[in-house]
Order: C-alpha cells, then structure tokens, then sequence
C-alpha cells in the first residue's frame, strides 16, 4: 500500500498512514476563519528546504496552488486557527514528515 496523509482541520492533526496502517500522528496549525484550509484530496508536487519567511525550515507543495504543509516560526501557533490555509508544522515534526513521504503522496484535508 502506499502512504498518505490525513489532515484533520478539527483535531489540528495530521496522520501519517501506509495503506490502511498509522504510522504516526502531528499535531498541527490550520486555515484561520477568513482564509480556511481547504477541503479535498491533493498531492505534494514539491519539496522545498529554507523556504524562507514564515515557512519554518521546509515547505512541501500541494496540488493545490499557494498552499503547502510547512514548518513555522512561530511555533506557539501549533494547535491553533491561524494560517491562511496552509497546514503549519513544528519544523523537526515537518522534517520527520518529509523524510517519509515522497512527491506524489496524497493528502486529505477535511473537518
């Protein structure tokens, strides 16, 4: 089976899975009110270390345009309604991720 990410907007979670299999769980920072995550199945189409800005140390890019599971450098976010939509990690959990998933990984993203 291959592995996927389930990203729960309610929970602040992200869940690693192979097939059916949890692999590990993140807690996370999501889409605020006015500018909410958005719902739907995605795919990660890039990798980018250093990112920049507020994007902690790496961003990974979602089939969707502007949005990404990123780092942060504001790590007291975590956990809360605060992004523009993206999903916001602490940057050693992003990194973790990112060693284990590859471009092409799907991403689910709802309540």
């Amino acid at each position: 089976m291959a592995k996927w990410i389930n990203v729960s907007t309610a929970k602040h979670q992200l869940k690693l899975f192979d097939g059916n299999r949890l692999i590990k769980t993140y807690p996370i920072a999501v889409g605020k009110i006015l500018t909410p995550s958005p719902p739907g199945t995605y795919t990660i189409i890039n990798k980018q270390r250093n990112p920049g800005g507020p994007f902690g140390v790496l961003w990974m890019g979602l089939s969707k345009p502007h949005y990404g599971i990123h780092g942060t450098n504001n790590p007291a976010s975590i956990g809360k309604n605060v992004s523009h939509g993206c999903i916001r990690m602490f940057n050693h959990d992003v990194l973790d991720l990112s060693s284990r998933v590859s471009i092409g990984t799907h991403v689910v993203i709802h309540k």
